[in-house]
C-alpha cells in the first residue's frame, strides 16, 4: 500500500498521513480542542517553515479544521452552534476585521454539479452590503461601522473560457477589496469527513487540486490582497475507498498490509479519476451552505 497515494485538500489529513508513516514533521504545530457537549472538534495546524510545507505538501500558513459529526443533520440549534464557532474562527483569521473592511466573497465551483455547488450556494444566500453603503452610506444600516460585502460567482472554465483567478483578479483590481474570502468544495481522504468538516486557511486555494484538475492559484501573491479560504470536503476518490477496504480486509484476516499487486494497482489507477459523494449530497450541501453563510454574516456583522 505504500506505493498508493491518496488525495486530500485537508491539512489535518495530510498531518495524520505523516503520523501513520512515522515521519517527523518539524516546523508544523498542531493544537486540538474538543467540545464534548456539541461533539465539535477544532484542530489548528500551523505550518511555520519551508521544511514543514514540503513535508505536508501545503503552503506555509494556518489551517483550522472544524469537525462536527451531525453537521448535515436537520438540527437548526446544532447548526447555529457550528455557525457561531465558525464565525469566531473567521474573526481571528481575517486580518484587521475590527476595522471597516471591503470584503469580496467568491463562490467557486459549478452550480450544475451538486457536489461542487457549495461556493455558489453560499454567495447566493449571503447578505451583500457594498451597493447599499456606496449609495446611502452607513445610514442605510443605522450603524457606526459597516463592512462593505460584495459577492462573485466566477463559474468554471468550461463555461466561461477563463480561469477563475483571471476573473477574480479583474474584479479585485476594479473594486479594490481589503480581503477576499473564497468558498469551495474540497476532496477528503476519509469518507467520515464528507460534509462533516469545515477547513479555514489563510493560504488561499488551488481550485481543483484535490481532484487532479489543477487551475491557477487564488492566493495573496496572485491577487495582491489577503485571501481566506473556506472549504468543505464533498467528495473522496473511489480508489481511496477500495484501498481502505482492501487494507481493512487484510487486517481482519490477521495479515499485515503489504504493497498491493500490480493487477490491483492498475485497477486502482482506473478508479483514481472517479470521485464518490453521499446519496444525500444535495440536501447536505444546502444545509452546510447555510451554516457557512450564517457564519460569514455574523463574522462580518451584517
Amino acid at each position: 500500500m505504500n506505493s498508493f497515494k491518496v488525495r486530500t485538500d485537508l491539512a489535518l489529513e495530510a498531518r495524520e498521513s505523516m503520523e501513520e508513516n512515522a515521519k517527523e514533521c518539524r516546523g508544523v504545530s498542531v493544537e486540538e480542542e474538543y467540545r464534548e457537549e456539541s461533539e465539535l472538534k477544532i484542530t489548528r495546524v500551523v505550518i511555520e517553515t519551508m521544511n514543514g510545507a514540503k513535508a505536508m505538501g501545503k503552503p506555509i500558513g494556518t489551517y483550522i479544521t472544524l469537525e462536527a459529526p451531525a453537521m448535515a443533520l436537520p438540527d437548526e440549534d446544532y447548526h447555529q452552534e457550528i455557525s457561531n464557532e465558525l464565525a469566531r474562527q473567521l474573526k481571528e483569521i481575517i486580518p484587521e476585521i475590527d476595522k471597516e473592511l471591503s470584503v469580496l466573497v467568491v463562490g467557486l465551483g459549478n452550480r450544475d454539479v451538486t457536489a461542487d455547488a457549495l461556493g455558489p450556494n453560499v454567495v447566493d444566500n449571503l447578505t451583500i452590503t457594498r451597493h447599499m453603503v456606496k449609495e446611502y452610506g452607513k445610514a442605510a444600516y443605522n450603524r457606526k461601522r459597516v463592512h462593505m460585502v460584495s459577492g462573485l460567482v466566477p463559474g468554471v472554465m468550461a463555461k466561461t473560457g477563463m480561469e477563475s483567478q483571471e476573473i477574480i483578479k479583474g474584479v479585485v483590481e476594479r473594486t479594490k477589496p481589503d480581503v477576499v474570502v473564497v468558498v469551495d468544495a474540497l476532496a477528503a481522504r476519509s469518507t467520515k469527513r464528507l460534509n462533516r468538516t469545515i477547513q479555514i486557511t489563510n493560504t488561499g486555494i488551488h481550485p481543483g487540486s484535490g481532484v487532479g484538475n489543477h487551475r491557477n492559484a487564488i492566493t495573496q501573491e496572485a491577487l495582491g490582497v489577503p485571501v481566506i479560504a473556506i472549504g468543505v470536503p464533498t467528495v473522496v476518490d473511489a480508489a481511496t475507498i477500495v484501498s481502505d477496504a482492501f487494507e481493512k480486509m487484510m487486517r481482519q484476516a490477521g495479515e499485515e498490509p503489504i504493497d498491493i499487486q500490480d493487477e490491483l494497482l492498475a485497477g486502482l489507477g482506473e478508479l483514481y479519476s472517479m470521485y464518490v459523494t453521499g446519496k444525500d449530497v444535495d440536501y447536505e450541501i444546502k444545509q452546510i451552505s447555510h451554516i457557512i453563510c450564517n457564519a460569514l454574516n455574523c463574522a462580518l456583522e451584517v
